[in-house]
Formats: C-alpha cells, structure tokens, sequence
C-alpha cells in the first residue's frame, strides 16, 4: 500500500485541555446545554453511525447512494481526468467509491475525519482497491480551518467530496462558514475545475422524518447516547445512561431536526471533578440536522463564494446531490 500515506493533523502538547473536554465543559455550563455534534463520532460512535445508515427508516444513504450509481457517468463528465477528490468527514469512506469508479483516472484521494483511527482502518482496503491512486489521510475537524498537504503534483484540480447531508448538522451560519472554508482549500493552486459534490437533506413530510431520527431497532438511541459513554471515558465524567432518554423531533419553522439527550429526574453529575446540575425533563442539545429547498441551498453555495451548477434528485425528492463550481479558482 506504498500509495497510502497516514497524515496528522491538529496534534496538541501534551498535558493540554483537549477541544471535546473544551467544549464539553462550555456546552454543559450554559442554560440550554449543548454538546457539539462532531463529538458523536469517536469509534464507537462512527460503528453505530455505520448501522444507522443501513436502517430501512433510515433514508439519505440508500437514496444518496441511489443518486449517485444512476448518476455517475454525467457527474464524471462534468468534473473530468486528474482531479484529487478531498472528502470532507469521510467516514467509513464508503460512497466515494462509485465516484472513482466513476472517474476517468482521479489523481489521488485526500480524506479528512475527526476520528483518525477509524478513518485510516477504512481507507486502508481503498488504497488497496485503487493502487494507481495516491491516497493521503488526514485526521483532523473539517468544520475548523485546516491546513492540508499541497495538491498532487499530477492532479489538474482539487474537487471536494462532502456526501451524507452533514452539512444539516451545521446552523446556516456555521454553514456558511464551513462552504467559505472548502472554498478557500479547494481553490488552492489556482487550478481551473475545482468543485464542491455536496449532499443535501430536502425539506419533506415530517413523519419520515420522524422515523428516520427514531428508529425502531434504537440504533439512534445508542448513537445518542454514546456521546455521555465517551464522556465518561475520556473526561472521567459519572453519567447514568439509564438516567436519560433520546429525543428527537421535527421543528418545521427552521427545517431542522433536533436531538437531545434529556434527563428523567433531577440529578447531578460528575465530569473531570466539576459538577452539573439536571432538573427533571432538562435536556442536552446534542444534534440539528438541517433541511433545504433546492433554492435555500443554491442562495446559501452562491453566498460562500460557489457557483450552482447543477443538481441531481431521486424521484420522490427525499434527497439531492449538488455540483458546486469556483468560478475564481
């Protein structure tokens, strides 16, 4: 695998306050508590994600998926030879096969997650499958600014990857402020056709909403709840898990799920020798998933700096797939 380079991002002193302990101790201060969505996606978190997307209420990555296959050949064409695809949040790097499948002879490969040791097991079978890609990981927050490695000598453009309707989980503002920063790495190098493949969570009939977040088998549940699981491990905390309860729901006035974690009784808890006081029914906001119209979205790329340039739907329009241009790149 002389193809597959392992690239660390973001390393911190040692003895340090790490960011999760951070924004942990800052979330659960507040009067409305909040913990940052990114943290659900520690290693366990990332395996429970996996299942959540194969669940049959679970919507966005079959159709997504869908999308794409159907899709692939037109998509190709539009972005062309040599490009190195940067695929922000990777994952379990899954999807972006059907788009170097697809490809005519892609450059290399630059994943991006926060959650370095699940990405690097993921990608290790890709560079495998695609020996004459040069694939280069980097563990880091993508929802931060992040310096990456310069483009490939070989590679004509930079084309971002960002699949899954992640970019739900960011308020427009942060939105706005992740599209202006994919923007600015995107564009580096100056090369003509770089891009941004984008999936994007349509506004719909709120009860499939509703079961995809609330699944039957409790998958999301488990995901939820994870979060105080690692918590617990990480920053010494003492949550009782049995203590709180998965909510989520549909807020129809901003096109957005919410979920939270929300506690059954009154009590307190421990994390790193400081202490949290619950009320009865107060909750932790732990996720919104943000839902767009085609148009919504469109005014929201052209605002960061990117040029809509064309878009692909299912039939019952559950889901679209955007292609974003840089016209200044």
């Amino acid at each position: 695998m002389n193809n597959l380079a392992i690239l660390e991002r973001q390393q911190r002193p040692l003895h340090r306050p790490t960011p999760f302990g951070q924004d942990v101790h800052h979330g659960l201060s507040q009067n409305a508590k909040a913990i940052p969505a990114k943290y659900f996606y520690d290693r366990r978190g990332s395996e429970l994600f996996e299942q959540i997307c194969r669940l049959p209420e679970y919507y966005p990555t079959r159709t997504e998926r869908k999308i794409l296959r159907d899709n692939a050949a037109e998509i190709a064409a539009i972005i062309g030879s040599d490009a190195e695809v940067v695929e922000f949040g990777a994952g379990a790097a899954e999807k972006v096969r059907l788009l170097l499948d697809a490809l005519p002879r892609p450059a290399g490969y630059l994943p991006i997650d926060i959650s370095g040791p699940h990405l690097s097991a993921a990608v290790a079978p890709l560079a495998q499958a695609y020996p004459g890609v040069t694939v280069r990981v980097v563990a880091g927050d993508f929802t931060q600014a992040l310096a990456l490695p310069a483009p490939l000598p070989q590679a004509r453009c930079r084309v971002g990857f960002f699949p899954g309707s992640t970019i739900g989980n960011f308020t427009p503002e942060e939105a706005l402020g992740f599209l202006r920063n994919a923007a600015s790495v995107l564009r580096t190098g100056g090369s003509s056709g770089a891009g941004l493949l984008i999936g994007v969570d349509m506004v719909k009939d709120p009860a499939v909403l509703h079961a995809a977040y609330n699944d039957s088998a409790g998958v999301t549940a488990a995901f939820n709840l994870n979060l105080l699981q690692r918590i617990n491990r990480e920053l010494n905390g003492d949550f009782d898990l049995d203590a709180f309860n998965h909510y989520a729901f549909y807020q129809p006035a901003a096109h957005r799920i919410e979920m939270h974690l929300v506690s059954r009784r009154a009590q307190s808890v421990s994390i790193c020798d400081r202490r949290y006081a619950f009320a009865a029914g107060e909750s932790i906001h732990t996720e919104n998933s943000y839902k767009y119209t085609p148009a919504g979205f469109r005014a929201l790329a052209e605002k960061a700096g990117f040029r809509p340039a064309a878009m692909w739907t299912d039939e019952a329009s559950l889901f679209s797939l955007h292609w974003l241009t840089l016209p200044d790149a």
